[in-house]
């Protein structure tokens, strides 16, 4: 029986009357996005059609899900939030926080006694306000709430970008920050704009070595990492339903490296064949009562132009495996003769180090299954390995059943490292090299998600590339770059030529899944006596004092520093070693923007201090300005915040003195996120205007006072000469975010409310 069902039915109750009053009022057949988006609303109804990609709309989600990375900082500003427990079914899954380094059993071990103390934080708080806690080793939180939470027509928001994996299936599930699934727990309206359309038609079918990693890996590269921002992608289409439902989960994963809102599926009959299988045979009979309404409408599918913002058309029957990479999940490349050419030109390594299969995005039964058909290829034919390879399961479940059916035991015979049910390399988690930053120029292979400079392994002489699961195997096996499976030899151990046969599995294990302990702690009825204890001496866990208010009179603002170029959360709020820091505010801003890079000197973590004349790292200028009553400016390029849903990338700057960050453009998440921590998130009306920025800048925001949705900011922009440029500053405030603003913060609102 599935967790929450009474929620589900409940959902379900209401989507018909829901979507037909929006098929009403909009006159027009509905997507699926819409359907769901419009039987979600917070106040049931509408009496208005919304317009995409302009109106802000308040949701009611069904659910919510944190990783442990994120859920520090959310769970701490929901204890400052004064309720007693969480208002929608919520959980905390621990698989951020595990370092993968010498195997399963060792590193889980050694991450109990080094996190030991925010692992027991976590299970506390849970336990208090009514969380569902999945122990470390239990699984990733994506396949997680895949195989237990996940439900056809349903609405999720996550700390965690790639929460959109759950549009596997068919729901609509987006990642935020914590301060937003703050909102949610505390019994508050979740607020997004009113999202554009893009609709993905899938024809033909896939086979052979293409896979579904190949469909979104040929998505990034048709509309570029930053191409989905503010907008839904619904898939659909036969090539849609022949797929499977974690196939589908790994589409609608990436699709948070396109910038994508979420990503999302119809509901068909793998997904009804997943739901049985994962023993949530009452979700698949309430769906298949409503079945139609869980997908979108007939005529939308066949006239989809006339539906979507944009349509987008892949014929799966001719697409090949691919290889996006390096250092951006969006470009593109087919493996063999393009790869070899790219190669080439580029001056990528050829040799590859290491493959690694899993992460949230390809840790599936099938994902290992079609894998391990690769690696049993290997054994058959007497080839040895040329790479290491690395194997992360995506659950307990996974990995038990996988384990039960002879799949792990292929990959060992292969001497692969079989990782704990974790995220590990994939988010930075992994100790491949003693000194990442003078570690040698290399390449590896990997079916994660995610391939920004340093993010696997710390070395930013690592060429990662992004490639489905049984391609990894290949290219590992062969340990080139240049390989391509569909067309080359390899020479055995007895110096024979052989070939690789095209990759099997199975969409389901064919025994069923199994488990003896899946790591759930369920909370207690009453938590209300359960004690959570943080120690003042903690370096890993800090209790929150609220943020001031900045008031509308900022004056005397100094420049920060100017990135240039990309700035991901990744360079505002590195991971790896700094997610030990990431329930300590003050200790965790020691990373603020130390992987950006300064467009004056071109150097990362080295920016002037306006007040000394002197040159130092990016966190101690801004605390000197703090400690000398100094609000501080960050200015950065397009994109700004593209990549994951962390907050501390907002809270971080918000905690070092920054008022405002202004830039060409934001990724959606890290805008709102700003919004939440009472900053300024602005943009420049003229791009050009990012280029009159000097190095010793002073910024005087002329018309604060008059602060509104739709209008404008004026800024003074006093350069040491004492020369002056005033720059036009768009932003997309409405009167509730104005209000966070004012009271200092989204959460200072919530308080302010919960105490009438």
């Amino acid at each position: 029986m599935a967790f929450d069902i009474d929620m589900i039915k409940k959902v379900y109750s209401n989507v018909v009357e829901r979507v037909d009053a929006a098929r009403k009022l909009t006159g027009k057949p509905l997507t699926l996005a819409e359907k769901i988006l419009y039987s979600h609303l917070w106040d049931k109804t509408s009496n208005k059609a919304f317009v995409r990609g302009k109106d802000y709309v308040d949701f009611a989600p069904d659910r919510i899900a944190l990783q442990d990375a994120t859920a520090q900082m959310a769970l701490l500003q929901f204890m400052q939030a004064g309720k007693s427990k969480v208002a929608v079914p919520t959980t905390t899954h621990c698989d951020h926080l595990i370092q993968a380094k010498n195997g399963a059993s060792m590193d889980l071990q050694s991450a109990l006694n080094t996190s030991n103390e925010v692992f027991n934080f976590l299970e506390s708080v849970s336990n208090k306000y009514g969380l569902g806690f999945w122990k470390p080793g239990a699984g990733i939180i994506h396949q997680v709430v895949l195989e237990n939470y996940a439900f056809p027509g349903g609405m999720m928001i996550g700390t965690d970008s790639h929460t959109v994996n759950a549009g596997g299936l068919g729901m609509v599930a987006i990642g935020v920050g914590g301060a937003d699934a703050v909102d949610v727990m505390a019994g508050m309206a979740w607020e997004l704009k009113f999202p554009k359309l893009i609709g993905v038609k899938l024809t033909g079918k896939l086979s052979g070595w293409t896979a579904p990693k190949d469909v979104i890996l040929k998505v990034a590269g048709i509309v570029s990492a930053k191409g989905g921002t503010g907008a839904i992608v619904e898939y659909f289409g036969e090539g849609a339903t022949s797929m499977s439902c974690t196939g589908k989960g790994t589409i609608c994963n990436m699709g948070a490296e396109i910038g994508a809102t979420t990503s999302t599926f119809g509901y068909d009959e793998s997904m009804e064949r997943y739901l049985r299988a994962t023993d949530r045979s009452d979700v698949a009979d309430a769906a298949n009562q409503v079945k139609d309404y869980l997908t979108g409408d007939a005529e939308v599918y066949a006239n989809p132009e006339q539906y979507f913002d944009q349509v987008i058309e892949i014929d799966l029957s001719k697409l090949g495996p691919l290889l996006n990479g390096p250092f951006t999940p969006d470009l593109s490349t087919e493996a063999g003769a393009d790869m070899t050419k790219a190669a080439n030109a580029n001056d990528w390594p050829l040799k590859v180090e290491w493959g690694l299969i899993g992460s949230c995005t390809n840790s599936s039964y099938e994902d290992l299954s079609r894998a391990s058909s690769i690696a049993q290829q290997a054994i058959d034919k007497g080839l040895k390995m040329k790479s290491e390879l690395g194997i992360n399961p995506g659950s307990e479940k996974v990995r038990y059943t996988a384990d039960r059916d002879g799949i792990i035991g292929i990959f060992e015979k292969l001497d692969a490292k079989i990782f704990t049910n974790a995220c590990g390399p994939c988010i930075g988690q992994w100790a491949r090299y003693d000194d990442p930053k003078n570690a040698p120029k290399n390449s590896i292979v990997h079916s994660f998600n995610r391939n920004f400079a340093k993010r696997a392994d710390g070395n930013p002489n690592t060429h990662a590339f992004v490639a489905s699961p049984e391609l990894t195997a290949a290219i590992a096996i062969a340990g080139r770059l240049d390989f391509n499976p569909i067309t080359d030899k390899l020479i055995n151990e007895n110096g024979e030529e052989v070939m690789f046969d095209e990759p099997t599995g199975w969409e389901l294990p064919p025994k069923g899944f199994e488990v003896k302990d899946d790591g759930y702690l369920a909370p207690e009825e009453d938590g209300s006596h359960v004690q959570i204890a943080v120690k003042e001496d903690s370096e890993r866990l800090q209790l929150l004092e609220p943020f001031t208010p900045l008031g509308n009179n900022l004056t005397g603002v100094k420049l920060l520093i100017k990135a240039f170029g990309k700035c991901t959360t990744d360079h505002i709020s590195m991971a790896g070693p700094w997610l030990r820091y990431r329930g300590h505010l003050d200790n965790i801003s020691n990373n603020c923007l130390i992987g950006a890079v300064n467009a004056f000197g071109k150097k990362t973590n080295f920016v002037k201090n306006q007040l000394t004349g002197e040159f130092g790292g990016v966190p101690d200028t801004a605390r000197a300005y703090k400690a000398a009553g100094v609000k501080s400016i960050v200015v950065g390029d397009h994109n700004y915040g593209e990549g994951s849903s962390r907050e501390h990338a907002a809270m971080e700057p918000r905690h070092l003195g920054v008022a405002a960050v202004l830039v060409k453009s934001f990724a959606r998440i890290h805008e709102t996120n700003l919004k939440k921590q009472g900053m300024l998130g602005l943009t420049f009306n003229n791009e050009a205007d990012y280029d009159l920025i000097q190095e010793d800048d002073t910024f005087n925001f002329v018309d604060l006072n008059e602060f509104a949705p739709n209008k404008p900011l004026t800024i003074d922009v006093v350069h040491a000469d004492g020369s002056k440029d005033t720059i036009i500053a768009n932003h997309t405030y409405n009167q509730g975010q104005i209000d966070w603003y004012n009271e200092g913060s989204a959460l200072n609102l919530i308080k302010k409310e919960n105490a009438k």
